[in-house]
């Protein structure tokens, strides 16, 4: 079934057409959400999280054809929030902590990667994720932040910057 009908459907209320269509983009949102939270359980809660709230709100997608855009920003609003709940929380040792549901094989950098990223600001943080990791386009990437294109811009280039500066300290310190 074409998408744009699908969302239609699940907008007039049809259960099955939400359903099918929230399947369509599952693994995308869970990928997205543990990018942000690192790990299982909680990149799990947030794709049922994105689940409950875009059922509840599809009635106020404009553009049916934005439908995965759409979805990705609910899951950075909730994985943002969830974050900023749990920075309350003192971990133990975050460093021990276990990559679940990874698929890489090379785990050093796979943990030299998330220790990078975790260098940025959450709106630098989101928008090298969305860039790189979720492939989107900067005028994509401005909608799903809502934030002007030229910022999205700066905000990517900044980013980049911050990562390079970090990348030949860690080079340096090898």
């Amino acid at each position: 079934m074409k998408l744009e009908r699908l969302v239609k459907k699940a907008q007039k209320g049809n259960d099955k057409a939400y359903l099918m269509l929230f399947q369509q983009y599952e693994a995308d949102i869970y990928r997205m959400a543990y990018v942000y939270v690192k790990n299982k359980e909680d990149a799990l809660d947030l794709v049922q999280e994105v689940a409950y709230h875009s059922f509840k709100k599809i009635s106020t997608l404009e553009k049916p054809e934005y439908i995965k855009t759409w979805l990705m920003k609910i899951t950075i609003n909730c994985a943002l929030n969830l974050i900023n709940k749990n920075k309350k929380v003192i971990p133990l040792n975050v460093d021990f902590e276990v990559f679940t549901g990874s698929e890489d094989k090379d785990i050093a950098l796979t943990l030299s990667l998330h220790k990078l990223i975790d260098t940025l600001k959450e709106d630098e943080k989101s928008v090298i994720l969305l860039k790189y990791y979720d492939d989107r386009t900067l005028k994509e990437i401005s909608e799903i932040l809502d934030i002007p294109l030229g910022t999205a811009k700066s905000v990517l280039y900044r980013a980049l910057d911050k990562l390079r500066q970090n990348l030949k300290e860690v080079d340096n310190y090898a």
